[in-house]
């Protein structure tokens, strides 16, 4: 295992000073899954995507057991980076907060943190999955409510049982975490994304993460469920691109 196996520059030429952008998955997450947000995103900016153990060329690495096992390897391949912005989808927001909290401990805080369809991560998760206790045809209907994993995946038998081992190990994670922490925890700047028919994440769940930052935060609610970007990816990669800094050289 390598970092360019943990953590994947989709934009390797621009300068090492240049702001960067890593995106981190939802639960059953792969990196494969936002390289299409690649040319939609600001040519200035640095596109970095984490990869979680389990899959692609991680699959031989053991499945996580916890938080530190999908934020600590991906720390450690962006420590280095100074103007670093994270977004987070679902799951993946709770892994980029943790990623926040280890940099604003080193003295680094992030420039800026993007929180997509997650509960705050001071509370309980409301809804767990419990996969333990489901079936895998149980957890397959449960996959279909939130979206975000594809019919023809799921109804495949060998491409359903690799997907479901792996979203039966997310889903635990994500089930147990909680930030029993003080708060503020955070100093970057903090925009949380969501979308307005999203079953699994209402508006007031999506809220509760500005009390974790002393920085400027926003909220933004979009059309659509838990997975609202793949009804308008444009629209919402459009809105992500006004949150990065802005290309100040001169024509």
């Amino acid at each position: 295992m390598t970092q360019e196996d943990i953590v994947w520059d989709i934009r390797p030429d621009l300068p090492a000073k240049a702001p960067r952008l890593l995106l981190l998955s939802h639960a059953g997450g792969s990196a494969h899954a936002y390289l299409e947000w690649e040319p939609l995103l600001p040519s200035h900016i640095g596109l970095l995507i984490g990869q979680y153990p389990g899959r692609g060329a991680r699959y031989a690495e053991p499945l996580p057991a916890g938080m530190p096992d999908l934020v600590d390897p991906i720390h450690e391949a962006v420590r280095d980076i100074p103007r670093l912005h994270v977004l987070g989808h679902s799951m993946g927001a709770l892994v980029a907060f943790e990623l926040a909290l280890r940099r604003e401990r080193e003295g680094r805080p992030l420039s800026g943190l993007i929180l997509s369809a997650a509960r705050g991560a001071q509370m309980p998760n409301p809804r767990p999955v419990l996969p333990a206790g489901l079936s895998d045809e149980e957890l397959v209907t449960e996959l279909k409510v939130r979206g975000g994993t594809p019919d023809e995946i799921l109804d495949d038998p060998d491409m359903r049982r690799m997907v479901l081992r792996v979203m039966r190990a997310d889903f635990a994670v994500d089930d147990d975490y909680r930030y029993a922490g003080p708060m503020p925890a955070l100093s970057c700047p903090l925009t949380v994304l969501g979308g307005e028919d999203d079953p699994v994440v209402p508006t007031a769940e999506l809220k509760a993460w500005h009390q974790l930052t002393s920085g400027p935060g926003d909220t933004l609610m979009f059309p659509g469920g838990h997975f609202y970007f793949s009804d308008d990816l444009e629209t919402v990669l459009a809105a992500v691109a006004r949150i990065l800094p802005a290309d100040r050289r001169k024509p």
